[in-house]
């Protein structure tokens, strides 16, 4: 199983907007993927390992994928697509790491 992970920084001179990020632009990935894509996950972050501290990330999205050729075939074909909504809910440049799921 592979799983793109896209990480959104926490810095309070930026904006998220959660609701489009949910709403809008994750059922366009997914329609954009289609079968390739298996599952969706996204995160909040709440704090780091100390109560009431700063996450370091406001939100880490992921998809999963059976293999590293279905990511790429999907994802490939759509990323100038999925790129340009970045900008309708954020102003932070995502750090985007694959990762193989090994355990």
């Amino acid at each position: 199983m592979i799983k793109a992970t896209a990480f959104y920084s926490h810095d309070e001179n930026k904006h998220f907007d959660v609701k489009y990020y949910l709403d809008k632009h994750v059922p366009f990935v997914r329609k954009l993927l289609g079968n390739a894509c298996k599952k969706v996950e996204v995160e909040k972050g709440i704090c780091s390992a100390t109560p009431g501290s700063t996450p370091a990330y406001a939100i880490i999205g992921c998809l999963y994928f059976n293999s590293i050729e279905d990511f790429q075939n999907s994802f490939g074909a759509n990323a100038n697509e999925i790129v340009s909504d970045v900008a309708n809910f954020t102003n932070i440049n995502p750090t985007l790491q694959i990762s193989e799921i090994i355990l």
